[in-house]
């Protein structure tokens, strides 16, 4: 599970990611883009995609 680690007062936030939080994201990302070869056809499909990441208590 991803960890907040700290708030910047720009309101960015610096979160901790585990191994599996990875390979998650990673495993998203490749099914996304799977196919594609330009990179402005990639930046289209994941500025349209959230992609969540769970946050520990």
């Amino acid at each position: 599970m991803a960890r907040i680690i700290e708030t910047t007062t720009k309101g960015r936030r610096t979160i901790k990611l585990s191994t599996d939080d990875i390979l998650s994201i990673v495993q998203e990302y490749q099914q996304l883009t799977k196919g594609l070869k330009y990179l402005e056809n990639i930046r289209d499909i994941l500025e349209n995609k959230i992609i969540y990441i769970p946050e520990s208590n």
